[in-house]
C-alpha cells in the first residue's frame, strides 16, 4: 500500500490541465510521424514502440527520483492491463493519421463507457438507468461524428473505437490493481510489460527513422511519462469525480494543436459530436462521483 498525499483541489486541477495538454501533444507527434510530416509516414506500431521505450526511460528515472514503496506486483493483472494498454495506444496512434485530433480525442473519451459496459461481466457491477443514459448520450456523439449520409464510416473513427473499447477494458485492470500498489510501480510495470508487447509487434514493420522521427518518438515517450505523472499526483490529492473532468480540456488542447501545426480546424459537426461525447462522459463522472461515498461505506 502506498500512503495518499494531503488533499489539494487546486493543485489536482492544475496538475489535470498540465497533464492533458501532455497527452494531447503525443497525440499531435503521432499524427506527424503518422502523416509523413517527418519524414516517411511512419506505422503505428513502430510510434508506438517508441512510446513505451522513452516512457519506460522517463518513468524510471522518475522513479529512482521518488522511491516509491513496492509492494509485490500481481504480474498477471499487469498483462493484461498492459496489453489492452498498447493495443489502445497503437489504435490511437493509428485512427490520428487518418481524422481530425479533436474527433480522435473526443472518441478517446469513451473508455469511461466501455469500462463501464465492460465491468458488468468482468466485475460483476450492476448499472443503473443513470449510467446507461450517460452510455447512450456518449455513444449519440459519436454517430454524429460518423457523419451520417456521407455514405462511409471513416477508417479513423473505427480505429479510434477500438482504441476506447481497449482502454476501456484496461480501466477494469487498473481498477483492480489500485489501492494494492503504488502508482508509480504501476506506471514503470505497465510500460515495461507495454514495451515487451511492442518490441515483439514493430519487428515485421520496423524502418530506421529519420534523426527528427527519433526526436518525435523521444517527445511521445517524455510527454507521455509526464503527462502520467502528472495525473497520478494530481488523483493523489483529489477525489477522481473531481480530476476526471478536467482531463476533458485534452479536447481543446487537440483542436488547438492541430489547427496551429495542420491547419485542420474542427467543423461544426466536430464541436457537436464531441460537446455530446462530453455530456455522457460528464455526466457518467458525475453519476461514480456520487457512488463512491455509499461504496467507501458499504466496504
Amino acid at each position: 500500500m502506498f500512503t495518499p498525499r494531503a488533499q489539494n483541489p487546486a493543485f489536482a486541477a492544475l496538475l489535470t490541465l498540465l497533464a492533458a495538454a501532455l497527452a494531447a501533444g503525443t497525440t499531435l507527434l503521432a499524427k506527424a510521424l503518422g502523416t509523413g510530416a517527418l519524414g516517411a509516414p511512419m506505422h503505428a506500431l513502430q510510434i508506438s514502440h517508441g512510446r513505451f521505450l522513452f516512457a519506460l526511460l522517463a518513468i524510471s528515472a522518475v522513479t529512482a527520483i521518488m522511491r516509491p514503496r513496492w509492494t509485490r506486483p500481481d504480474l498477471g493483472l499487469h498483462a493484461k492491463r498492459s496489453g489492452l494498454g498498447w493495443g489502445g495506444v497503437t489504435l490511437m496512434f493509428a485512427a490520428a493519421a487518418f481524422i481530425p485530433l479533436s474527433d480522435a480525442t473526443a472518441i478517446s473519451f469513451l473508455n469511461p463507457v466501455f469500462g463501464m459496459m465492460l465491468a458488468i461481466p468482468l466485475l460483476g457491477e450492476r448499472v443503473g438507468p443513470t449510467r446507461w443514459k450517460a452510455a447512450a448520450i456518449a455513444l449519440l456523439g459519436v454517430v454524429i461524428l460518423t457523419r451520417p449520409g456521407t455514405g462511409a464510416i471513416e477508417v479513423g473513427v473505427l480505429l479510434a473505437l477500438g482504441s476506447a473499447v481497449c482502454l476501456g477494458g484496461e480501466l477494469i485492470f487498473i481498477k483492480r490493481l489500485s489501492g494494492r500498489e503504488g502508482p508509480y510501480q504501476i506506471l514503470l510495470i505497465n510500460n515495461a510489460i507495454g514495451l515487451g508487447i511492442a518490441t515483439l509487434a514493430v519487428i515485421w514493420v520496423w524502418s530506421a527513422p529519420s534523426a527528427p522521427q527519433w526526436a518525435a518518438l523521444a517527445g511521445i515517450g517524455v510527454l507521455m511519462a509526464l503527462a502520467q505523472t502528472c495525473f497520478v499526483n494530481a488523483m493523489a490529492r483529489a477525489d477522481a469525480s473531481f480530476v476526471a473532468p478536467f482531463f476533458y480540456t485534452a479536447l481543446v488542447f487537440a483542436g488547438l494543436y492541430d489547427g496551429l501545426i495542420f491547419g485542420v480546424w474542427p467543423d461544426a459537426i466536430s464541436v457537436i459530436g464531441a460537446i455530446v461525447i462530453l455530456s455522457g462522459a460528464g455526466l457518467l463522472a458525475w453519476r461514480e462521483g456520487r457512488l463512491r461515498p455509499v461504496t467507501q461505506r458499504d466496504l
